[in-house]
């Protein structure tokens, strides 16, 4: 009997069209880098939404909303992080986050 392969989301994602990239981001990214001990993954998370936010990549947001609430943080929580970084990175910025975290939030429900 043969074993699945555990697929990542990258790899379902980018599948052969970008092999190299595929495994920066499974082995280096959520390999190394994610595995830190200087760091914990609910730290790690925070501080990756946060950056999301201030860079306007919305198109990692909901991911990572989704990822950092499997590390432990909570809806409020994750909120009030948009919310305080909206006076540090600008309104439309948070606003923006807001909307996909809001939409994030409502899907698990």
């Amino acid at each position: 009997m043969s074993e699945e392969k555990n697929v990542s989301a990258a790899e379902k994602m980018l599948g052969d069209f970008a092999p190299r990239l595929l495994g920066y981001t499974d082995n280096v990214l959520f390999g190394d880098v994610w595995e830190g001990k200087e760091l914990s993954r609910r730290e790690r998370s925070l501080i990756t939404v946060a950056a999301l936010v201030a860079g306007e990549h919305s198109n990692q947001l909901k991911f990572h909303l989704n990822y950092a609430k499997e590390h432990g943080l909570t809806e409020a929580e994750l909120v009030e992080v948009i919310t305080h970084l909206a006076f540090y990175v600008g309104w439309p910025k948070a606003m923006t986050a807001i909307m996909i975290a809001k939409e994030a939030f409502e899907q698990e429900k």
